[in-house]
């Protein structure tokens, strides 16, 4: 999208998305500014024909020229506010919806790095300064320059050096108003840049509002917003002054043209040379022509204002998107759901890789778990998985086709994934698992809810299916989120699960209750499982151990156990006498009678015991 990167380019790229709606706007808009001119010369043939005591004929004529030309006018400008409104609420919602597009198709990283309601504050901001610039352009610099065109064919008519003289004192007050004026696009730009701040803010703010309430945060954090907005204030106070300013050179400006203008008319009128119409009118079509340098300079203004807007935001929004489809590059054809890395390496920062050329094959229906301590890579698998990052090296294959040769949203749509935080829309519990598969059925949703556990709990929800989440789910437990998370993963039926540490911040009892959901949705499937807690996958067919981004041990879980010095016996052992896979121990389980196992479900129990061979 190139026209993102300049605000003139953004402008002309949604003016031709409908170009003749526009020129024919434009056109009613100089009808209309060449109708008010018409009105005045229409009042000077009027008056002129009643000071020289002319035929009644001619008077009425005039008179009807006058009311003609006014009425035109009206209806003209009428047309010209709709047919404005409409382009403009129209290209609002095209601006709105191909920015969300464009946004969305950022990598993970450009939203870590920007406010969520900052983000929403600026697609909605484009959408209105596009809005405003049109508005400029047309309804307030069209009308003076054509007013202007206009008041000089009519001086010339008069006398040609009172035109050439208005004429050119026109032009140079509006460049002097214009110049001063744009020296104040680095307050505009300021100001731009405070106002996205603070919407980022209040939403940032709002979103955590339990955060605020627990840590009786209220009256520390409204005199921080205080100072934020305090900051745009002056921001802001220093682009309307600066205007101001220039509003009091053009007062200065046309005091003394008005004066000279009308004291040099009335000579003429006095010595004969034109009739008291022309008086009437030089005077009307002055005030018009300084009134119109000044609407002119002051809509140039706020257009250069608009357009700092608009580069602020473009500035953010538009940057490139790091990470693209080729231009040709097909769909994936979804297979058995079969992964394979090849040599991967992989770093958020070039600079420092977290995956060394890692390289291991997953058949279809294989259940994987990935382990290992923090920082050790094992998220950033899925993610190579998913495409949400490129390798910097080696190849991800998705049932043997490469993952940065198809595109990323059949991609997406192969894969399933659980994370260990579900998020959910304000919208119902049914459209919540419905975004999975938009076009499946009551009946789907309702099958796909029963098997992840969920029907139980749904059915005690005030309104059932159609029950509102609340904003990201707050209504619900994390337990019932996560079911909602996995009625999704059902849903989708994708033949690759990904579950990132879907257990690990829950309760036992709704570990249990999420556990029993997603055993159910690993038959026949592959699976690809981040565990923190290694309970979770004791059963599993294989188990991949990571540190420092390589895969130091590969295996089922019961052979890994067998070795006395190995990595997972290591983090089993650990995690079985209640300390965490982190660096930093922490005890969970109180030992008695120097039984390390105490809490832990029979099903470790019985592996730990096959391991040792106590069992």
């Amino acid at each position: 999208m190139r026209f993102l990167h300049s605000p003139a380019r953004f402008l002309l790229h949604y003016l031709a998305e409908r170009p003749w709606s526009f020129l024919l706007l434009g056109m009613i808009v100089v009808a209309a500014s060449a109708g008010s001119i018409g009105t005045q010369y229409a009042m000077k043939l009027l008056v002129d024909a009643m000071t020289m005591r002319s035929a009644l004929n001619l008077v009425y004529a005039s008179l009807a020229l006058f009311i003609g030309l006014v009425v035109a006018e009206s209806l003209l400008q009428r047309a010209a506010a709709f047919l404005l409104g409409h382009l403009t609420v129209k290209s609002g919602i095209q601006i709105r919806l191909d920015m969300f597009d464009y946004l969305t198709g950022h990598q993970m990283p450009f939203f870590q790095q920007q406010r969520a309601g900052s983000l929403g504050h600026r697609i909605g901001s484009l959408a209105g300064n596009f809005g405003a610039l049109v508005h400029r352009l047309v309804m307030e610099v069209t009308p003076p320059i054509v007013a202007f065109v206009g008041a000089l064919i009519i001086f010339f008519t008069i006398d040609a050096r009172m035109a050439a003289v208005l004429g050119l004192i026109f032009l140079a007050v509006t460049a002097i108003l214009v110049r001063h004026g744009l020296k104040g696009h680095v307050h505009h730009r300021a100001f731009a840049q405070k106002a996205g701040v603070v919407g980022g803010e209040l939403v940032d703010l709002i979103g955590n509002i339990w955060v605020l309430k627990a840590f009786a945060a209220r009256g520390r954090e409204l005199d921080r917003l205080g100072g934020i907005l305090e900051d745009e204030a002056k921001a802001q106070r220093k682009g309307w002054f600066f205007v101001e300013r220039v509003r009091g050179l053009y007062d200065i400006a046309m005091a003394a043209m008005v004066a000279g203008t009308l004291i040099w008319a009335i000579g003429r009128w006095s010595a004969g040379a034109v009739t008291t119409g022309d008086v009437v009118v030089i005077t009307t079509l002055t005030f018009r022509m300084l009134h119109g340098a000044r609407d002119l300079a002051m809509a140039l203004i706020d257009t250069s204002q608009q357009f700092s807007y608009l580069d602020e935001t473009l500035e953010i929004v538009g940057v490139p998107h790091t990470l693209t489809d080729a231009p040709d590059a097909p769909a994936l054809v979804p297979g058995a759901g079969t992964v394979r890395f090849e040599g991967v390496s992989f770093g958020y920062d070039k600079a420092r890789p977290i995956l060394h050329d890692l390289s291991f094959d997953v058949p279809a229906g294989q259940k994987v778990g990935i382990v290992g301590p923090s920082g050790a890579g094992k998220s950033s698998i899925l993610q190579l998985v998913q495409r949400f990052y490129d390798a910097q090296s080696g190849r991800v294959l998705i049932d043997g086709q490469p993952a940065a040769g198809v595109t990323q949203e059949s991609l997406n749509q192969a894969i399933a994934m659980v994370p260990q935080e579900v998020l959910l829309f304000h919208r119902s519990v049914m459209e919540n698992i419905r975004f999975a598969r938009p076009d499946a059925s009551d009946a789907d949703v309702r099958r796909a809810a029963e098997a992840a556990g969920c029907a139980d709990f749904i059915a005690d929800l005030p309104d059932g299916y159609d029950s509102i989440v609340g904003e990201r789910g707050t209504s619900l437990s994390g337990g019932q989120r996560q079911r909602i998370g996995i009625a999704r993963a059902f849903l989708k039926d994708a033949r690759i699960v990904l579950l990132d540490e879907a257990t690990s911040a829950l309760d036992t009892e709704s570990e249990l209750a999420v556990q029993a959901g997603l055993e159910r949705l690993m038959v026949g499937r592959t699976v690809l499982a981040v565990a923190h807690r290694l309970s979770t996958i004791a059963e599993f067919d294989r188990v991949l151990v990571v540190e420092r981004g390589h895969i130091v041990e590969d295996g089922a879980p019961q052979h890994l156990l067998m070795r006395e010095d190995g990595e997972f016996r290591r983090l089993w052992t650990m995690q079985a006498q209640g300390l965490e896979l982190e660096d930093k121990p922490q005890p969970r389980l109180r030992l008695i009678g120097g039984n390390a196992m105490l809490g832990l479900n029979d099903r470790v129990q019985a592996a730990w015991r096959r391991a040792s061979g106590k069992g």
